[in-house]
């Protein structure tokens, strides 16, 4: 009851002081439309980094990936380590345009492109997603994870599902609180904050696993993981194992582009950039964390297994079990400060974009552009609670389908990820396609996707990322025939009204390659020519990397001899 009650109290003490610093920090910025939904386009790279890694990482994903690891080897890594890829491509491509039209959501922007029914459609499908499936689903799934690392049930003398009714509870009105009041600003800071904390939560737990690992020293740690069951440290799946090799070059691609750089409740913080510059270094510094995620949430997992062996109940044991043996209990405190930390990240994000879909892109157009700020502000503020309460509903009923929970999650996510990046980049990169196109292929992929899944699920057995990928071509190939069929009697152009400067980062291309490059070392480190050969890294693995660095070096030594000014 002692350690208890220190754990407790210490848990309070990290969470009250990251509250009073985003409160620090906000007072006074969050009474215009700017203010509230975009931070007032004040985010610095550390916030926008910071942030973008806690929406993007929660409890689930810490003994999701961990599980996976220990159950299986590291192909799962791949859904962490290509998004590296999206954020390059959201640094360089997509967030230029975002920051010269001064959007705030993506609808808008579709808006522009196309036409307010576009616009309609594109908030209905976020709506559905978000409001349906995904906040009941990641609150739901950081409930769980909470009570499974800390036996919640037994703690409180609770049954299962009253305990998880009021952890439901509990994380949902903290993480509202940060989403209603602050607006994104409260949101960015307090990921920041605790998006430091689990970097050192991260780094410790695999350190002081390999030390229980070598009997007291780290070296023999790393050495038993690397000799012993070294298929573990494999990250190039086959057909059976979660995540096979070759979807990284399809569905997966347009999955990550998707999630990176349209989603909107990923998108926003990255909209209220204080410039082009901020903005893509804090994007191109959150891919640099996402090639950390093997080391820190895949790792401990393989160390799970070479401590226990393959007897664990459940896979999603591996990283519980490994917290509560190796983390000391005055650390537990500070663990489930950031545990709590990063699921209020992910539930306080998606309730921010939520109200500001409905706020900006259905009640501002309902009244004809004439609302003011306050008046969007109070809207949006409304609609969280709404939104929060009706989450709170949701999320426990999961219990009952907790077999099929993530199918649900990727079923439903799969009906808008693929139309929103499809008329995205088409609408990006070409003048002519009309409205009528992305009508079409919004109603083709519903209905499409809808058929694969529900009633032909048996007869189509094609991977569901192949099905992303296939899908994604067809639905290119419509928007273009449209184009050719009924071209827009105009040719749309991109008129700029940024509000921030656009001048770009001098070191964006040159850090974009170099974090490209460090996605190519991972999978060579943790291939059969790396660590998961059997017998230690072949010799081909140095000479692989060396040439890595070689031409890295060259590049930033040309990009800063260009970036020199002009005597």
């Amino acid at each position: 009851m002692t350690s208890l009650g220190f754990t407790l109290a210490s848990c309070v003490f990290f969470m009250a002081l990251v509250g009073w610093l985003s409160w620090l920090k906000t007072r006074g910025t969050v009474d215009t439309k700017d203010g509230y939904f975009l931070a007032g386009r004040g985010l610095g790279a550390t916030f926008i980094a910071g942030s973008l890694l806690l929406t993007n990482l929660s409890a689930e994903q810490l003994i999701g990936l961990n599980g996976s690891a220990y159950g299986y080897n590291l192909s799962s890594m791949a859904w962490e380590v290509t998004a590296a890829v999206a954020t390059i491509a959201m640094a360089l491509i997509f967030l230029p345009r975002y920051l010269a039209g001064a959007f705030t959501t993506l609808p808008e922007f579709l808006n522009d492109r196309f036409d307010p029914t576009v616009r309609r459609m594109s908030v209905i499908l976020f709506m559905l997603g978000y409001g349906l499936v995904t906040i009941p689903s990641v609150l739901y799934s950081g409930s769980v994870a909470v009570m499974l690392l800390f036996d919640v049930p037994a703690l409180t003398g609770l049954d299962y599902f009253s305990a998880l009714v009021g952890t439901v509870v509990l994380i949902g009105v903290v993480g509202s609180i940060y989403a209603i009041f602050g607006g994104l600003k409260a949101v960015a800071v307090s990921d920041t904050l605790n998006g430091i904390g689990l970097l050192i939560v991260g780094i410790m737990v695999p350190v002081l696993g390999l030390i229980a690992l070598g009997d007291g020293d780290i070296t023999n740690g790393l050495a038993r993981i690397t000799a012993d069951h070294p298929d573990k440290l494999n990250a190039i799946g086959a057909a059976d194992d979660p995540t096979p090799f070759g979807t990284i070059f399809t569905g997966m691609i347009f999955a990550n582009l998707f999630y990176w750089c349209t989603n909107q409740y990923v998108i926003q913080r990255t909209l209220g950039a204080r410039s082009l510059a901020e903005g893509q270094k804090g994007v191109l510094f959150s891919g640099f964390f996402k090639v950390l995620v093997p080391f820190l949430m895949m790792i401990p997992g393989v160390i799970a297994f070479h401590l226990y062996g393959p007897g664990l109940g459940s896979i999603d044991e591996a990283y519980p079990r490994l917290i509560r043996d190796v983390l000391p209990v005055y650390l537990t405190g500070f663990f489930l400060a950031v545990l709590l930390g990063a699921v209020f990240s992910s539930f306080n994000s998606l309730l921010n974009s939520a109200a500001t879909l409905f706020s900006l892109d259905v009640y501002a157009p309902a009244r004809g552009g004439k609302a003011s700020d306050a008046e969007l502000v109070r809207i949006a503020k409304i609609a969280s609670v709404v939104i929060a309460l009706f989450s709170f509903v949701v999320a426990p009923l999961l219990y009952f389908a907790e077999e099929g929970l993530w199918q649900v999650i990727r079923i439903f996510t799969g009906f808008y990820n693929i139309p929103t990046v499809v008329i995205v980049i088409v609408g990006l990169f070409t003048q002519r396609v009309p409205a009528l196109g992305a009508k079409i292929v919004i109603i083709f992929h519903v209905v499409t996707y809808g058929l694969l899944r529900f009633v032909f699920d048996d007869v189509v057995t094609l991977h569901f990322l192949h099905q992303y990928a296939l899908l994604f071509g067809i639905e290119v190939l419509i928007m273009l025939a449209c184009g050719a069929w009924k071209p827009r009697e105009t040719p749309w152009s991109f008129t700029p009204k940024s509000e921030v400067d656009m001048t770009p980062w001098r070191f964006a291309k040159p850090l974009a390659v170099t974090l490209f490059s460090c996605v190519v070392a991972l999978y060579l480190i943790f291939s059969p020519i790396g660590f998961a050969s059997g017998n230690g890294a072949t010799a081909a693995l140095p000479i692989l990397l060396a040439l890595l660095a070689a031409g890295n070096t060259a590049m930033w030594f040309w990009a800063a001899r260009i970036a020199r000014p002009a005597i």
